[in-house]
């Protein structure tokens, strides 16, 4: 195993993920998959990118996971460490995952995943190491890797058991992929572990996976919040978000901007909340942080390449294209 975790010196406060890292191949244009079509390579994942949009905001970020022993693997793993996330990784002989990314027209994609028998639907407890997890403020998990399988799902299951026996804040986005699992394998493993979470992020359709026969954000956030967590935040895409936090509401609007890619925006928005919540923020700067990044992901291109730094958060309050 190749690691590279938080220091053993009193740490700062961090973030620990744990999921699938896959190579991506996107075409670099609107049309179908033909002979010639010309393919951009990169990186994703819904973890990965919240780890990714910690670090760039100046928070510190740790993923856990597999990947194969193979160049995509290799790739994963440097450009992770380039963006300043700190890596525990198993490398297995199994591929790294692959995603297709296909855009049939300019406003429909198409996605195919490759995940079966890969080094990330091989993730075990075993690759889980305790003070890693038990050592962060926050642990954020989503629905997407306890849909590769048993082993994926109970690494998330041990992540959780450690974190809830260390007090570290559990963070889940629910995060349906319909082309992984149903909707009933999806209530039934995620339930459970919504329950022991504390802070839990959902579309209005992911919500209502959980608590069923329920429509509107209020309720959707009341009713998760019912369950066990002491914090639900409804994404609402372009109406913003709605958040019940401790028994109390926020609303946030979205950032208006025009929308060049979706794809990542959701995982854009939590990773905005949580980089606030490591750094103390009240609900208000968290929820408005989060609405930013959203802004900066669907406004440019990549599941995560456009998220901003820092120094960056204020250029929507700019009214100009060239900022001089």
């Amino acid at each position: 195993m190749s690691t590279t975790s938080p220091p053993d010196s009193e740490p700062e406060s961090y973030l620990v993920t744990v999921g699938d890292v896959l190579a991506v191949m996107g075409a670099r244009g609107p049309g179908p998959f033909t002979l010639g079509t010309t393919l951009r390579l990169g990186i994703a994942g819904a973890e990965s990118n919240v780890a990714i949009g910690v670090s760039r905001l100046g928070g510190s970020a740790t993923w856990i996971g597999r990947v194969g022993d193979d160049e995509l693997g290799e790739l994963v793993l440097r450009e992770l460490r380039a963006e300043g996330v700190d890596v525990v990784a198993a490398r297995d002989p199994a591929p790294t995952s692959l995603l297709l990314k296909e855009h049939r027209t300019t406003t429909h994609s198409r996605t195919r995943y490759y995940r079966t028998h890969t080094a990330g639907a091989r993730l075990i407890a075993d690759d889980i190491p305790e003070h890693v997890v038990a050592g962060a403020a926050v642990l954020h998990i989503t629905g997407i890797t306890p849909a590769l399988g048993e082993g994926p799902a109970a690494a998330v299951t041990r992540a959780v058991d450690i974190a809830a026996a260390a007090g570290v804040t559990v963070s889940l986005d629910i995060n349906f992929r319909s082309l992984l699992w149903s909707e009933d394998e999806a209530r039934r493993t995620l339930l459970p572990l919504l329950r022991r979470s504390d802070l839990v992020f959902a579309g209005p359709h992911e919500a209502a996976l959980v608590v069923p026969d329920t429509e509107g954000p209020e309720e959707l956030a009341k009713g998760i919040c019912a369950l066990g967590p002491a914090g639900a935040v409804i994404k609402l895409g372009a109406e913003g978000a709605y958040a019940l936090l401790d028994g109390q509401s926020y609303r946030q609007p979205a950032i208006p901007v025009r929308v060049h890619d979706s794809v990542g925006a959701g995982d854009a928005f939590a990773a905005g909340y949580l980089a606030e919540l490591l750094a103390d923020e009240p609900p208000e700067r968290r929820l408005h942080t989060a609405a930013l990044l959203g802004a900066f992901a669907v406004s440019t291109a990549g599941d995560w390449e456009g998220l901003p730094r820092r120094s960056e958060l204020g250029l929507f309050d700019h009214h100009d294209d060239i900022v001089r």
